[in-house]
């Protein structure tokens, strides 16, 4: 494995129902209103065929460390109910394959992520900063399951018009402003892009 290659397994166990996943799932474009903590801008570029097939989002992200990702992916297979593959592209190139198992009360969602890191910054530490790139990633996927957990309550509440009891989603840790930037161009200014 390329030092810059990242094969990363997450497992969520969700209280949801699968009509309330695929629900979420087909909405790309509200994943910057219900996890804001790393979905900073969410855009799709082509809509997709009947099963929303072939289309393609653009996305801006980011974790607690202090750079963003933008990369785009298009859906090759969508049965939100078992699985869905998706190809991206961009500062990391690879696929996402996930996995839904109903399980009664409860689904388990398996994402399997498989990229190498184009970005010039986080490929270029990979070699020495890998450990703290994953632990991005995770904290990402944790705020992800933190945060679709409250968006379902809140969807549910709504229903009983009970929503303003819970809590925001988790925000981000901090904002990717100027500063970050210009500190990055000080200090690394080859990697800058």
């Amino acid at each position: 494995m390329a030092l810059n290659e990242y094969h990363l397994i997450t497992r969520w166990r969700l209280r949801a129902s699968l009509d309330e996943l695929e629900q979420l799932f087909h909405d790309v474009e509200a994943l910057a209103q219900w996890r804001p903590a790393a979905f900073l801008q969410v855009q799709t570029v082509t809509p997709g065929s009947q099963g929303e097939r072939g289309k393609v989002v653009r996305l801006q992200i980011k974790g607690w460390l202090p750079y963003t990702l933008r990369f785009h992916f298009r859906v090759t297979e969508l049965d939100v109910r078992r699985r869905f593959v998706v190809v991206v592209w961009g500062d990391f190139e690879g696929r996402c394959i996930g996995t839904v198992q109903d399980q009664g009360s409860h689904l388990l969602v398996v994402f399997d992520w498989k990229v190498q890191v184009q970005k010039p910054l986080v490929r270029r530490l990979s070699w020495i900063l890998k450990p703290v790139f994953i632990t991005n990633h995770l904290w990402v996927m944790a705020r992800g399951r933190e945060s679709i957990a409250l968006e379902l309550a809140r969807r549910r509440a709504a229903r009983h018009e009970r929503c303003r009891e819970l809590p925001s989603p988790p925000g981000p840790t901090f904002p990717y402003d100027r500063y970050c930037r210009r500190l990055v161009r000080v200090f690394v200014p080859e990697v800058m892009s």
